[in-house]
Order: structure tokens, then sequence, then C-alpha cells
């Protein structure tokens, strides 16, 4: 006997989302109905760390998208204009409609999850610590350990890890995009034509912070009111940095580069994203799978998940109706990942300046067509042209040495 038919370990973004998408109607999976021969919906039970370190605090996600989302309703803000500036402040501005960039908080995520969950008779929460996931001849047994000490048994058909891996795989590359943010109130508004920035456009890179001997930093800044913002300073290296370096970097950034004048700091965020070109195992077992950043969600380049943590959710939903193995997909293409590959190879070896880097390309390619290959949907034709953009011999000679080098698994 089974406990459910799917066990999902982690309530984090991959867990809830797969959990959403797996009890969502047919037509919200872009099915009509369910197939003939396929399979109802299934029973689900999401097991969620207790409070503790293994829970992680409140997060940001970002992603841009074009039209209205299934997350709409809790997205805090979005933007219609993007901007990046370069070291010397010369900035390029752009409205790559349709597509929006959103911010979406974890909490009104969760939220907004759990009230559909709720809803459901199909799902069954507990909240408990993984010790083990097992592969079995039909299907897979999950031990778990209660707040209270007691242990649990339970037994799936299938079950969904997107616990963070303890190691990554051996990878050619792998870079730490390390950030901290300040969520800032100010005395003075921050729009209009002598604020340090506009209220309707996103800051995605801004340049002007002081560059780290290996690697790159930058500033992240978000403008959430008239008087509020979310301002990150992010580096591209090998290490994060201590509290106290990171809240040094923000106020130089605030104060010095922006000239916020005085402001109150009202949230902070903290995270760490790997940006490796190791390639993630995703099924790991006849009837066990990874999900989230541990089943490659993350894009190696930009750290960005959310959006291909939502493309994996709805596939495996839909394969699972469908009566197919509802193994996660690749979350991004070979081309896209052999591109990211090349990237953080030069940017680790210091091939190239890494500011002047993406100051070139968002310099020399539209806005819109960036988010397009950042979501890997651009052509082959358009990726060459991208290229082009990059410094040419650094990046060939790079190319050249891929092959020498170490491969995780795949």
């Amino acid at each position: 006997m089974t406990d459910a038919d799917i066990v999902i370990v982690g309530a984090g973004a991959a867990g809830l989302s797969l959990a959403y998408r797996l009890t969502s109607p047919p037509a919200r999976l872009g099915e009509a109905s369910a197939s003939r021969g396929g399979r109802p919906a299934p029973r689900v039970l999401l097991i969620d760390a207790p409070p503790g370190p293994l829970r992680p605090p409140e997060r940001t996600w970002c992603f841009w998208e074009r039209g209205r989302g299934d997350f709409d309703d809790v997205v805090v803000r979005s933007w219609e204009r993007l901007s990046v500036r370069g070291p010397d402040g010369q900035e390029w501005e752009s409205r790559p409609h349709p597509w929006r960039y959103k911010m979406i908080r974890s909490r009104g995520f969760e939220e907004f999850v759990d009230l559909r969950l709720a809803g459901s008779s199909l799902v069954e929460r507990l909240t408990a610590t993984v010790d083990r996931v097992a592969d079995l001849p039909d299907g897979a047994q999950v031990t778990a350990t209660t707040p209270d000490g007691e242990q649990v048994l339970l037994h799936a058909r299938w079950v969904y890890d997107s616990r963070p891996r303890r190691e990554l795989p051996p990878p050619p590359t792998t870079m730490l995009q390390h950030f901290r943010g300040w969520f800032v109130r100010t005395d003075a508004p921050l729009a209009g034509a002598t604020a340090p920035f506009a209220e309707d456009t996103a800051c995605l890179m801004d340049f002007r912070t002081p560059q780290p001997a290996h690697g790159l930093s930058f500033g992240y800044l978000l403008p959430l009111g008239p008087d509020r913002a979310l301002v990150e300073y992010t580096e591209f290296s090998a290490a994060p940095l201590s509290r106290a370096s990171y809240d040094a970097a923000l106020e130089h950034y605030t104060t010095q580069i922006l000239g916020l004048g005085p402001f109150e700091v009202w949230d902070t965020e903290q995270g760490v994203i790997p940006m490796t070109d190791a390639r993630f195992p995703r099924q790991i077992g006849r009837h066990t799978f990874r999900i989230g950043t541990s089943g490659g969600a993350t894009r190696p380049a930009t750290g960005y998940t959310f959006a291909s943590v939502q493309r994996q959710s709805l596939a495996i939903a839909t394969a699972y109706r469908r009566g197919a193995l509802p193994a996660p997909p690749q979350a991004h293409s070979r081309r896209s990942l052999a591109l990211d590959s090349v990237m953080l190879r030069a940017l680790d070896s210091g091939r190239v300046d890494g500011a002047d880097f993406f100051t070139r390309l968002f310099e020399q390619v539209p806005m819109e067509r960036m988010l397009r290959f950042l979501d890997g949907r651009t052509s082959v034709r358009e990726d060459l042209t991208i290229g082009f953009a990059t410094p040419v011999l650094p990046m060939l000679r790079t190319v050249a040495e891929m092959p020498f080098l170490r491969r995780g698994a795949s």
C-alpha cells in the first residue's frame, strides 16, 4: 500500500509549485480534459521541514513574463522598463514589450498556494525532517522524523526531492552569485527629475560598484513605491562575504553612488545561488527525482530559477495526467547550457572583464532579445549575433579549451 501517489520533499518554490500544478484542473495544464487512459489527479503528500535552519528565510523571486500569469495575484510589483548602468554611469534603458519584470515574495507565494491546497482533498501536509529517500521496485520509501521525535515511514509511487544538494557535481566551472539586500524607506520621494532612479524602471545591473579582484559586482535596484525600494549588492565570485562587508558595500552604494539621502532599512534578505555548468542528475532512481535548483532549474549564467521551476512543474503534472513517466525535463536547452558554460569559464578565468562583458551585451543587444536569450527562446542566428557582441577572441579561446575540461554527471 502507498501513503500517497506522490511525495514532495520540501515546501519551497519548487515543492509548492509542483503541488500546485499537480492539483490544478487539466485545463490549467493546457489540456481540454484528462487524456483517455491517463491518470486521475494524484494523492499528494507535501513534507515541509520544521522551523529552524532547514527552512529558508523569506526570499524574493523575480522573473519576466508576457501578459498575465498564474501568480499575478501575489506579484508585489512589476516593471515594464528595465535598465543597466555601465561603470561610467551610462544607462541603457528599454521597454521590452510585451515582457514585464515581476517580483514575488516567498511568503505571499506560500500563502497563495497554501490556500489552494487547503481546498483540495488530495493534498496532505506533514512537518518533518526527511532522513532518507530510498528507491524501491514498485515505488519509493521516505524515512522522516517529526518535531516530537517520532520516526515515520512513508511509501509513494513517485518522490520528488527539492532539498538543496549537500555537494555540487564536479563541474568545469563554478562561481557563486551571492548578495545582500536592504528594503529601504526614504524621507523624500525617489521618483522625479532629481531622484536617483525612476519608479517605473527596474535596474538589473549597476556596475558603478567597486569591482572585486576576481569576478564582478553590481547593484540591483527595484523601486517599490515613491519612497521605498529593494537595493541589493551582488557579487559573482568564489566565496560569500561577511555580513559586515555586505553592509559596507550597501552603505557605499546607497549613499555614495545612488545618493538616497536619509533612509531606514525595514527588512533585509541575503542569499547564495550556485552558478555552475555541472550537470545535475534529475532522475536518481526508477521512482525518485530531484526538482528545483538541485534538479538543474537554476540558469547557470544568471541564477534565475522561478520561471524554469514553473516549466518543470507544469511538464511533470502534464506527463502524470497523461500516464507518461512524470520525470522533470531538462530546464534549459543544451545550446543555452553550452553558451552559459563558455561565459562562466571566461569570467572565472579572468579572460574577460565581467562589468565590461555585460555592459557591452546590453549596449549592443536589444533588451527584448536579451530576455528571450536568457529565457532560452532565441534562434541559432540570434545567438550568433549576441555572441558577436561579446569580446570575440577571448570567447573563442574559451570555446577551444572547453572539450579538455572535466565534466560532471549528466
